[in-house]
């Protein structure tokens, strides 16, 4: 039943994402340069959760742009209504609704839908993961100098050591070809498809991040911190590997001296 609510409720978001799409909307900023909301991102926001109240009124929501609607429940459906808002806005078909479920602090679904190319991702704990009911596996490349990454960057840049500038320069210094998509949710179904060999970034939030890093998992693949430590959304660091390059690229991104064998 929980799964079916999940479908029903990334459909009815991503419907309202299909009806904006390359039409006239208005765009709001919200705190830093680039960091937009749309019609859109209300609209399938909206959607999502009048299914989700349907179904269970009772059940605790985190939602990207109305924050927390609090209940006393161990269900939570973490949603991000439109993830790639900027792609959305120009009219780049790389945007996607994202939903996770969590039971009990334990994610155990995940879907990604994005609308434009019909990719529907989905995992359940336990239960492998999907890509249109077809069964997703993650890509067998076993050296990361050999390896296509995605990443992206914050919409503010974070005055930190080692930060994103800085771990982006040394792979590109290796040659390792580094993509940036816009969108983290689909960055991580493409770990999860094999597209990638390992996606990583410096700041998402929970709504970026609870349903792909479980279909990545779900696929065979290795989700953690940058210490190499159990990943959890509500922390902003996150390695996304398919486990055979993991620890190669830890050390690159923590700049060891293991990262140069």
């Amino acid at each position: 039943m929980l799964a079916t609510v999940l479908e029903a409720a990334v459909r009815a978001g991503a419907a309202e994402l299909t009806r904006y799409f390359q039409q006239s909307f208005s765009i709001q900023h919200k705190e830093g340069r680039n960091n937009l909301v749309t019609d859109a991102d209300h609209a399938s926001e909206r959607a999502i959760i009048e299914v989700i109240r349907s179904h269970y009124p009772d059940h605790f929501i985190l939602t990207e742009e109305s924050g927390e609607l609090v209940q006393e429940s161990d269900y939570k459906w973490i949603i991000d209504p439109l993830d790639g808002t900027i792609n959305f806005a120009h009219g780049i078909p790389i945007n996607c609704v994202s939903v996770g479920v969590e039971y009990k602090k334990e994610i155990i679904l995940g879907m990604v839908y994005n609308p434009h190319m019909n990719e529907l991702f989905f995992a359940e704990k336990g239960k492998g993961a999907t890509l249109n009911g077809l069964p997703l596996k993650v890509s067998e490349e076993t050296e990361a100098m050999r390896s296509c990454l995605v990443t992206g960057f914050p919409y503010v840049y974070i005055n930190m050591e080692n930060g994103p500038l800085q771990v982006f320069e040394r792979f590109i210094k290796e040659g390792v070809p580094v993509r940036r998509l816009g969108a983290a949710a689909i960055d991580l179904c493409w770990v999860a498809a094999g597209r990638f060999d390992g996606f990583y970034e410096h700041k998402l939030e929970a709504w970026d991040s609870a349903a792909g890093y479980l279909i990545v998992e779900e696929a065979g693949g290795k989700v953690t911190d940058f210490n190499g430590g159990k990943f959890s959304p509500y922390q902003h660091r996150i390695l996304a590997t398919n486990g055979r390059i993991h620890d190669e690229l830890l050390a690159i991104i923590n700049n060891v001296a293991a990262a140069n064998g």
